[in-house]
């Protein structure tokens, strides 16, 4: 224990912005773990055996790296993989690995036990390739991206999703960072009811401060740490589903303004009044005019993902393509063209930036769509009067100074529409 706390102490002086977090760890010794482990609830496990082989500063290392499995939640972001890409036991068996209950040459390792080891080495390629250095040596063993030849400086899910690490799981089958690193419970921890966890509050707060810390002093922390610090309260926004949400909304609210009596279905009032066929009142479906932004500043990527997006707005509004319109527009509006498959719209442009016409085009439209979805990088002049129909702006991001922000016409997105920014 003495060793283990001096090289905490060690591992507090090299990386002073994570000594809130490495203070806040529990520790546990068992003799069953591998080497150092930590679960959910902010709890050490440690093997006496691997504490008395380490040498001090490699010790240190290894605090580094267990505490940062918790602080980039690794656990909760292996189980939403895993959730969202149905890995386990069908994977496994697609790529030869061993079904449940059946065991590898090694006698321990199940298709669940794989996929959790996969997870494992994926979390510890995004810690390993920035935290050491600078006072904490390598730990004999520990994985790298450059291992299988990967990229430096990707998340644990880019890792997942396009490495098979087929070569290493044989080797690494000892490595076991503990729930805290992919979410999978494992028999010698503690759990949530057990003693010393830490509550979701309390990590919170741990992270916060971290989080603070790192950002109050940035040059001290590498550029892994610096991300982490800026995106941990600050969440990208999932922005396909915010687009798809914000056009319900939007034809949902147009469609509830938009009732007219018909005859092809009776009113139930019709009882009370024999002899009399009274009209019912029917919603207008919502028609959707997409405005795509075809300048020459919108990349062929951008107007790619333009295009999947006016299939996932057709989807938003039941399904409906005949309700769904397009205009390619960039300092003129074309032709709204009817939806029929979203893939085989032709974009026309290439030139400057004024979706002005685009609006005055789907307005021009008959009948006239009762929601206009813009896709742009919004470097245009917007229309001087909201239109008559509610408008959801999507927003291709820019770097700042891409445009002149202090030009006083410039206007990134007008108050009237909703907006959502894409990818």
């Amino acid at each position: 224990m003495d060793k283990l706390l001096a090289a905490r102490l060690h591992a507090v002086k090299v990386r002073p912005y994570l000594a809130d977090a490495l203070f806040a760890l529990h520790v546990v010794e068992d003799r069953s773990v591998p080497t150092m482990a930590v679960d959910a609830h902010w709890r050490c496990y440690v093997s006496p055996g691997f504490v008395a082989r380490t040498p001090l500063e490699e010790l240190a290392g290894v605090w580094v790296h267990e505490v940062s499995h918790l602080l980039r939640d690794h656990h909760g972001r292996g189980e939403r993989y895993a959730r969202e890409h149905g890995r386990g036991d069908r994977y496994a068996r697609e790529h030869g690995k061993p079904g449940p209950g059946e065991r590898n040459g090694t006698g321990a390792t199940s298709s669940e036990s794989w996929e959790r080891l996969r997870r494992n080495i994926a979390a510890d390629f995004e810690i390993n390739d920035d935290i050491y250095g600078d006072g904490l040596p390598l730990p004999t063993g520990a994985v790298l991206p450059s291992h299988l030849g990967l990229t430096d400086g990707l998340l644990m899910e880019e890792y997942l999703r396009t490495a098979s690490m087929s070569g290493l799981t044989a080797e690494l089958a000892w490595l076991d960072c503990g729930s805290g690193a992919d979410g999978q419970a494992r028999p010698w921890e503690l759990g949530p009811q057990g003693a010393h966890g830490l509550s979701r509050q309390q990590r919170d707060a741990i992270r916060f401060r971290v989080a603070e810390g790192i950002k109050g002093r940035p040059g001290n922390a590498p550029e892994g740490w610096r991300r982490w610090a800026e995106e941990a309260f600050h969440p990208p926004q999932p922005w396909r589903q915010l687009l798809s949400a914000a056009v319900r909304s939007a034809a949902g609210g147009a469609a509830g303004t938009a009732e007219n009596h018909s005859y092809r279905r009776p009113s139930r009032r019709s009882a009370g009044v024999p002899g009399v066929l009274l009209p019912s009142l029917r919603r207008t479906p919502p028609r959707v005019c997409v405005v795509i932004d075809t300048s020459g500043s919108v990349s062929d990527a951008e107007l790619g993902s333009a295009l999947l997006e006016v299939a996932a707005i057709s989807r938003a509004v039941g399904g409906r393509r005949d309700l769904v319109s397009v205009i390619s527009c960039d300092a003129a509006a074309g032709v709204a063209v009817p939806l029929c498959r979203a893939e085989s719209i032709e974009l026309i442009g290439g030139g400057g930036t004024d979706l002005r016409s685009g609006f005055a085009r789907a307005l021009r439209s008959q009948p006239r769509p009762d929601v206009i979805v813009a896709l742009t990088d919004a470097q245009t002049p917007w229309p001087s009067t909201p239109p008559p129909c509610r408008t959801v702006v999507g927003l291709f991001p820019r770097p700042a100074g891409a445009v002149d922000e202090d030009d006083p016409t410039y206007v990134r997105t007008p108050p009237w529409a909703r907006v959502v920014t894409i990818g």
